[in-house]
Protein backbone atom coordinates (compact mmCIF):
# COMPACT_ATOMS: atom_id res chain seq x y z
CA UNK A 1 0.00 0.00 0.00
CA UNK A 2 1.68 3.51 -0.62
CA UNK A 3 2.00 6.04 2.08
CA UNK A 4 1.30 9.36 1.82
CA UNK A 5 4.76 11.83 2.85
CA UNK A 6 2.81 15.34 3.03
CA UNK A 7 3.38 15.91 6.89
CA UNK A 8 0.98 17.39 8.48
CA UNK A 9 1.41 19.94 11.13
CA UNK A 10 1.16 18.86 14.69
CA UNK A 11 0.04 20.16 17.92
CA UNK A 12 -0.31 18.93 21.91
CA UNK A 13 -3.74 17.97 23.74
CA UNK A 14 -2.80 16.64 27.29
CA UNK A 15 0.50 15.93 26.13
CA UNK A 16 -0.29 13.80 23.44
CA UNK A 17 0.78 14.53 20.07
CA UNK A 18 -2.17 14.32 17.42
CA UNK A 19 -2.84 15.14 13.92
CA UNK A 20 -5.03 18.88 13.01
CA UNK A 21 -7.02 16.95 9.97
CA UNK A 22 -6.77 14.18 7.97
CA UNK A 23 -4.41 13.97 5.34
CA UNK A 24 -6.25 14.66 2.33
CA UNK A 25 -4.54 11.16 -0.07
CA UNK A 26 -6.90 9.45 2.12
CA UNK A 27 -3.64 7.36 2.45
CA UNK A 28 -1.55 6.11 5.79
CA UNK A 29 1.03 8.71 6.33
CA UNK A 30 4.58 7.21 7.12
CA UNK A 31 5.56 9.51 9.86
CA UNK A 32 2.85 8.74 11.62
CA UNK A 33 3.32 5.02 11.21
CA UNK A 34 5.45 4.62 14.70
CA UNK A 35 2.14 5.72 16.74
CA UNK A 36 0.17 3.87 14.62
CA UNK A 37 2.01 0.49 15.05
CA UNK A 38 2.29 1.39 19.14
CA UNK A 39 -1.64 2.22 19.04
CA UNK A 40 -2.01 -0.94 17.23
CA UNK A 41 -0.16 -3.08 19.81
CA UNK A 42 -1.81 -1.40 22.94
CA UNK A 43 -5.40 -2.03 21.73
CA UNK A 44 -4.59 -5.58 21.09
CA UNK A 45 -3.41 -6.27 24.23
CA UNK A 46 -6.26 -4.80 26.05
CA UNK A 47 -8.51 -6.77 23.96
CA UNK A 48 -6.92 -9.86 25.06
CA UNK A 49 -6.95 -8.70 28.69
CA UNK A 50 -10.55 -8.37 27.97
CA UNK A 51 -11.26 -11.92 27.35
CA UNK A 52 -11.15 -11.71 23.41
CA UNK A 53 -9.28 -14.70 22.08
CA UNK A 54 -8.78 -12.78 18.95
CA UNK A 55 -8.51 -9.21 17.65
CA UNK A 56 -7.79 -8.32 14.08
CA UNK A 57 -7.41 -5.04 12.34
CA UNK A 58 -8.63 -3.85 8.81
CA UNK A 59 -8.46 -0.72 6.87
CA UNK A 60 -12.38 0.99 6.77
CA UNK A 61 -13.12 1.10 3.11
CA UNK A 62 -15.97 0.18 0.76
CA UNK A 63 -16.42 -3.16 -0.30
CA UNK A 64 -16.89 -3.53 -3.83
CA UNK A 65 -16.11 -7.03 -3.99
CA UNK A 66 -18.80 -7.82 -1.79
CA UNK A 67 -21.34 -5.58 -3.45
CA UNK A 68 -22.47 -7.79 -6.26
CA UNK A 69 -22.52 -11.21 -4.12
CA UNK A 70 -24.54 -9.36 -1.75
CA UNK A 71 -26.77 -8.00 -4.45
CA UNK A 72 -27.37 -11.71 -5.84
CA UNK A 73 -28.06 -13.25 -2.54
CA UNK A 74 -30.54 -10.69 -1.73
CA UNK A 75 -32.02 -11.12 -5.29
CA UNK A 76 -32.34 -14.37 -5.01
CA UNK A 77 -34.92 -13.95 -1.56
CA UNK A 78 -32.29 -16.51 -0.19
CA UNK A 79 -32.82 -14.10 2.92
CA UNK A 80 -36.20 -15.47 3.33
CA UNK A 81 -38.25 -13.09 5.74
CA UNK A 82 -35.11 -11.28 6.97
CA UNK A 83 -36.47 -7.90 5.48
CA UNK A 84 -33.86 -6.02 7.76
CA UNK A 85 -31.02 -7.90 5.59
CA UNK A 86 -32.26 -6.06 2.29
CA UNK A 87 -32.20 -2.53 4.65
CA UNK A 88 -29.34 -0.19 4.77
CA UNK A 89 -27.81 -1.57 1.63
CA UNK A 90 -24.74 0.58 1.14
CA UNK A 91 -24.31 0.82 4.80
CA UNK A 92 -23.51 -2.87 4.95
CA UNK A 93 -20.99 -2.12 2.59
CA UNK A 94 -18.93 1.16 3.79
CA UNK A 95 -18.12 1.61 7.09
CA UNK A 96 -17.81 5.55 6.75
CA UNK A 97 -21.57 5.86 6.32
CA UNK A 98 -21.89 4.06 10.23
CA UNK A 99 -19.18 6.17 11.60
CA UNK A 100 -18.23 9.44 9.40
CA UNK A 101 -14.25 9.86 9.09
CA UNK A 102 -13.92 6.03 9.73
CA UNK A 103 -10.72 4.61 9.41
CA UNK A 104 -10.35 1.24 10.98
CA UNK A 105 -12.41 -1.65 11.70
CA UNK A 106 -11.20 -3.64 14.80
CA UNK A 107 -12.68 -7.49 14.69
CA UNK A 108 -12.61 -9.34 17.56
CA UNK A 109 -13.79 -12.89 18.62
CA UNK A 110 -15.07 -14.40 21.95
CA UNK A 111 -15.16 -18.28 22.88
CA UNK A 112 -18.73 -19.74 23.82
CA UNK A 113 -17.82 -23.45 23.11
CA UNK A 114 -18.68 -24.84 26.31
CA UNK A 115 -16.69 -27.47 28.73
CA UNK A 116 -19.87 -29.63 28.61
CA UNK A 117 -22.39 -29.83 26.24
CA UNK A 118 -26.44 -30.00 27.06
CA UNK A 119 -27.60 -33.84 27.21
CA UNK A 120 -28.75 -34.99 24.17
CA UNK A 121 -30.94 -38.01 25.30
CA UNK A 122 -34.60 -37.77 25.37
CA UNK A 123 -34.13 -34.14 25.38
CA UNK A 124 -34.29 -31.19 22.14
CA UNK A 125 -31.49 -28.96 21.38
CA UNK A 126 -30.55 -25.73 21.17
CA UNK A 127 -27.42 -23.56 20.18
CA UNK A 128 -24.14 -23.97 21.94
CA UNK A 129 -24.50 -19.89 22.37
CA UNK A 130 -27.22 -19.78 23.64
CA UNK A 131 -27.02 -21.84 26.49
CA UNK A 132 -26.04 -19.19 28.80
CA UNK A 133 -26.26 -15.12 29.29
CA UNK A 134 -27.18 -13.26 25.51
CA UNK A 135 -24.28 -12.51 24.02
CA UNK A 136 -25.23 -9.50 23.16
CA UNK A 137 -24.92 -8.14 26.85
CA UNK A 138 -21.74 -9.85 27.66
CA UNK A 139 -19.70 -8.66 25.03
CA UNK A 140 -21.53 -5.53 24.40
CA UNK A 141 -20.09 -4.28 28.10
CA UNK A 142 -16.73 -5.87 26.76
CA UNK A 143 -16.94 -3.36 24.15
CA UNK A 144 -17.53 -0.44 25.79
CA UNK A 145 -14.52 -0.61 27.97
CA UNK A 146 -12.06 -1.21 25.08
CA UNK A 147 -14.06 2.18 23.35
CA UNK A 148 -13.66 4.06 26.58
CA UNK A 149 -9.51 2.91 27.32
CA UNK A 150 -8.86 3.53 23.34
CA UNK A 151 -10.26 7.44 24.16
CA UNK A 152 -8.48 7.04 27.43
CA UNK A 153 -5.32 6.63 26.04
CA UNK A 154 -4.84 7.06 22.55
CA UNK A 155 -6.80 10.38 22.58
CA UNK A 156 -10.59 11.39 22.04
CA UNK A 157 -11.93 9.24 19.11
CA UNK A 158 -15.51 8.43 17.23
CA UNK A 159 -16.74 5.48 16.87
CA UNK A 160 -19.47 2.77 17.59
CA UNK A 161 -19.35 -0.70 18.84
CA UNK A 162 -21.19 -3.33 17.15
CA UNK A 163 -22.53 -6.90 18.12
CA UNK A 164 -24.73 -8.76 15.40
CA UNK A 165 -26.69 -5.75 16.03
CA UNK A 166 -26.66 -3.43 13.03
CA UNK A 167 -25.70 -3.67 9.26
CA UNK A 168 -22.36 -4.80 9.71
CA UNK A 169 -20.42 -7.84 7.35
CA UNK A 170 -18.71 -9.18 10.20
CA UNK A 171 -17.85 -12.34 8.81
CA UNK A 172 -16.16 -10.34 5.70
CA UNK A 173 -14.35 -7.84 7.89
CA UNK A 174 -12.86 -10.45 10.17
CA UNK A 175 -11.70 -12.38 7.20
CA UNK A 176 -10.03 -8.98 6.27
CA UNK A 177 -8.29 -8.66 9.63
CA UNK A 178 -6.83 -12.33 9.63
CA UNK A 179 -8.99 -13.50 12.31
CA UNK A 180 -9.92 -16.56 9.87
CA UNK A 181 -11.50 -17.32 6.45
CA UNK A 182 -15.45 -17.93 5.65
CA UNK A 183 -15.57 -21.63 5.44
CA UNK A 184 -17.90 -23.48 3.07
CA UNK A 185 -20.67 -23.09 5.97
CA UNK A 186 -20.46 -19.35 5.50
CA UNK A 187 -18.94 -19.31 9.16
CA UNK A 188 -15.88 -17.63 10.20
CA UNK A 189 -13.56 -20.42 10.98
CA UNK A 190 -9.63 -20.35 12.87
CA UNK A 191 -6.88 -22.60 12.30
CA UNK A 192 -6.01 -22.47 16.15
CA UNK A 193 -10.04 -22.89 17.34
CA UNK A 194 -12.51 -23.84 15.43
CA UNK A 195 -15.38 -21.63 14.91
CA UNK A 196 -17.53 -21.71 18.12
CA UNK A 197 -16.87 -17.86 18.36
CA UNK A 198 -18.90 -14.48 19.08
CA UNK A 199 -18.38 -11.71 16.41
CA UNK A 200 -17.90 -7.81 17.17
CA UNK A 201 -16.44 -4.76 15.61
CA UNK A 202 -15.59 -1.60 17.18
CA UNK A 203 -15.23 0.77 13.96
CA UNK A 204 -13.55 3.84 14.58
CA UNK A 205 -12.07 7.42 13.24
CA UNK A 206 -8.51 6.38 14.16
CA UNK A 207 -5.28 4.93 11.86
CA UNK A 208 -4.38 1.54 13.11
CA UNK A 209 -2.32 -0.39 11.63
CA UNK A 210 -4.68 -3.24 9.77
CA UNK A 211 -3.54 -6.93 9.42
CA UNK A 212 -3.70 -9.04 6.53
CA UNK A 213 -6.39 -11.98 5.22
CA UNK A 214 -5.54 -15.70 5.38
CA UNK A 215 -5.37 -18.79 3.35
CA UNK A 216 -8.43 -20.38 3.11
CA UNK A 217 -8.39 -23.75 4.37
CA UNK A 218 -11.33 -25.84 4.15
CA UNK A 219 -9.52 -27.13 0.99
CA UNK A 220 -11.98 -30.05 -0.15
CA UNK A 221 -13.68 -30.87 2.52
CA UNK A 222 -17.74 -30.95 2.42
CA UNK A 223 -18.61 -32.39 5.55
CA UNK A 224 -20.70 -29.46 6.67
CA UNK A 225 -22.38 -29.42 3.37
CA UNK A 226 -22.95 -33.30 3.34
CA UNK A 227 -24.23 -33.04 7.17
CA UNK A 228 -26.83 -30.34 6.75
CA UNK A 229 -30.49 -32.14 6.52
CA UNK A 230 -32.21 -29.43 5.36
CA UNK A 231 -29.14 -29.49 2.30
CA UNK A 232 -28.89 -25.83 3.26
CA UNK A 233 -25.51 -24.88 2.07
CA UNK A 234 -26.64 -25.09 -2.10
CA UNK A 235 -23.32 -25.00 -2.98
CA UNK A 236 -19.64 -24.02 -1.48
CA UNK A 237 -19.33 -20.69 0.52
CA UNK A 238 -23.34 -20.16 -0.37
CA UNK A 239 -26.19 -20.55 2.38
CA UNK A 240 -29.79 -20.26 1.73
CA UNK A 241 -31.40 -18.99 4.84
CA UNK A 242 -34.87 -20.24 4.39
CA UNK A 243 -33.64 -24.10 4.53
CA UNK A 244 -30.90 -23.21 7.15
CA UNK A 245 -32.54 -25.00 10.85
CA UNK A 246 -31.23 -21.89 12.50
CA UNK A 247 -33.52 -19.55 10.55
CA UNK A 248 -36.70 -21.69 10.64
CA UNK A 249 -36.32 -21.57 14.72
CA UNK A 250 -35.07 -18.19 14.90
CA UNK A 251 -36.19 -15.64 12.68
CA UNK A 252 -39.05 -17.01 10.88
CA UNK A 253 -42.19 -16.28 12.41
CA UNK A 254 -44.74 -18.46 10.31
CA UNK A 255 -45.55 -21.82 10.05
CA UNK A 256 -42.33 -23.65 9.76
CA UNK A 257 -43.46 -25.95 6.07
CA UNK A 258 -43.89 -29.16 6.37
CA UNK A 259 -41.50 -30.17 4.08
CA UNK A 260 -38.90 -29.75 6.95
CA UNK A 261 -41.05 -32.23 8.94
CA UNK A 262 -38.36 -35.11 9.14
CA UNK A 263 -35.33 -32.68 8.89
CA UNK A 264 -35.12 -30.74 12.07
CA UNK A 265 -33.23 -33.44 14.25
CA UNK A 266 -34.56 -32.46 17.16
CA UNK A 267 -33.10 -28.62 17.21
CA UNK A 268 -35.52 -26.06 18.70
CA UNK A 269 -33.28 -23.10 18.86
CA UNK A 270 -30.63 -22.57 16.40
CA UNK A 271 -28.57 -25.49 14.75
CA UNK A 272 -24.90 -26.24 14.90
CA UNK A 273 -24.48 -29.67 12.93
CA UNK A 274 -22.07 -27.94 10.23
CA UNK A 275 -20.24 -26.74 13.01
CA UNK A 276 -20.00 -29.63 14.84
CA UNK A 277 -18.73 -31.98 11.72
CA UNK A 278 -16.27 -29.60 10.67
CA UNK A 279 -12.88 -31.15 11.66
CA UNK A 280 -11.39 -27.54 12.61
CA UNK A 281 -13.54 -27.43 15.80
CA UNK A 282 -11.67 -30.87 16.97
CA UNK A 283 -9.09 -27.29 18.70
CA UNK A 284 -12.06 -25.89 19.87
CA UNK A 285 -11.26 -25.10 23.65
CA UNK A 286 -14.13 -24.66 26.83
CA UNK A 287 -14.41 -21.01 27.16
CA UNK A 288 -13.93 -19.00 30.30
CA UNK A 289 -16.85 -17.13 30.52
CA UNK A 290 -18.94 -17.62 33.99
CA UNK A 291 -21.95 -15.22 32.24
CA UNK A 292 -22.06 -18.79 29.71
CA UNK A 293 -22.81 -21.26 32.07
CA UNK A 294 -26.45 -22.68 31.33
CA UNK A 295 -29.14 -22.36 33.89
CA UNK A 296 -29.61 -25.34 36.31
CA UNK A 297 -32.92 -25.97 34.96
CA UNK A 298 -31.78 -26.07 31.32
CA UNK A 299 -29.44 -28.68 31.91
CA UNK A 300 -32.17 -31.12 33.72
CA UNK A 301 -34.59 -30.47 30.80
CA UNK A 302 -36.43 -33.56 29.01
CA UNK A 303 -38.49 -33.91 26.08
CA UNK A 304 -41.59 -33.81 28.28
CA UNK A 305 -40.18 -30.70 30.20
CA UNK A 306 -40.14 -29.00 27.09
CA UNK A 307 -43.64 -29.90 25.84
CA UNK A 308 -45.24 -28.76 28.79
CA UNK A 309 -43.09 -25.44 29.47
CA UNK A 310 -44.88 -22.78 30.64
CA UNK A 311 -44.69 -19.08 30.20
CA UNK A 312 -43.69 -19.03 33.56
CA UNK A 313 -41.09 -20.88 32.93
CA UNK A 314 -39.53 -19.65 30.07
CA UNK A 315 -39.32 -16.24 32.09
CA UNK A 316 -37.16 -17.50 34.08
CA UNK A 317 -34.62 -20.12 32.17
CA UNK A 318 -34.44 -17.63 29.37
CA UNK A 319 -34.34 -14.34 31.81
CA UNK A 320 -31.27 -12.81 29.90
CA UNK A 321 -31.24 -15.22 27.41
CA UNK A 322 -30.47 -15.45 23.47
CA UNK A 323 -33.26 -17.76 23.06
CA UNK A 324 -35.94 -14.48 24.03
CA UNK A 325 -35.21 -13.48 20.59
CA UNK A 326 -37.78 -16.63 19.48
CA UNK A 327 -40.21 -15.72 22.48
CA UNK A 328 -42.40 -18.31 24.34
CA UNK A 329 -44.75 -18.35 21.20
CA UNK A 330 -41.84 -19.12 18.72
CA UNK A 331 -40.29 -22.17 20.96
CA UNK A 332 -43.31 -23.91 21.44
CA UNK A 333 -44.47 -23.49 18.19
CA UNK A 334 -41.13 -25.57 17.40
CA UNK A 335 -41.09 -27.94 19.80
CA UNK A 336 -45.03 -28.93 18.63
CA UNK A 337 -43.42 -28.74 14.95
CA UNK A 338 -40.80 -31.15 16.03
CA UNK A 339 -42.68 -33.52 18.46
CA UNK A 340 -45.82 -33.97 15.55
CA UNK A 341 -42.84 -35.14 13.31
CA UNK A 342 -41.92 -37.93 15.34
CA UNK A 343 -45.64 -38.22 15.98
CA UNK A 344 -46.15 -38.94 12.22
CA UNK A 345 -42.89 -40.96 12.56
CA UNK A 346 -44.06 -43.49 14.56
CA UNK A 347 -47.89 -43.92 12.64
CA UNK A 348 -46.28 -44.82 9.70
Amino acid sequence: MPLCDTKLKLYTIRNKEVTTKFCKFNLPCKFDMPKRKNNTILIKEQARKLGFDFCGISRAEHLKNEEPRLEQWLNQNMHGKMHYMADHFEKRLDPTKLVEGARSVISLMYNYFPEQELKTKDNYKISKYAYGKDYHFVIKNKLKSLFSFIAEHIGEIRGRAFVDSAPVMERVWAQRSGIGWIGKNGLLLNRQSGSFFLLAELILDLELEADHPIKDYCGSCTRCMDACPTQAIVEPYLVDARKCISYLTIELKDKIPQKFEDKMDDWIFGCDICQDVCPWNRFSQPHKEPQFQPHPQLKEMKKSDWQEITQEVFNEMFRQSAVKRTKYQGLTRNIQFIAHSHQMKNEK
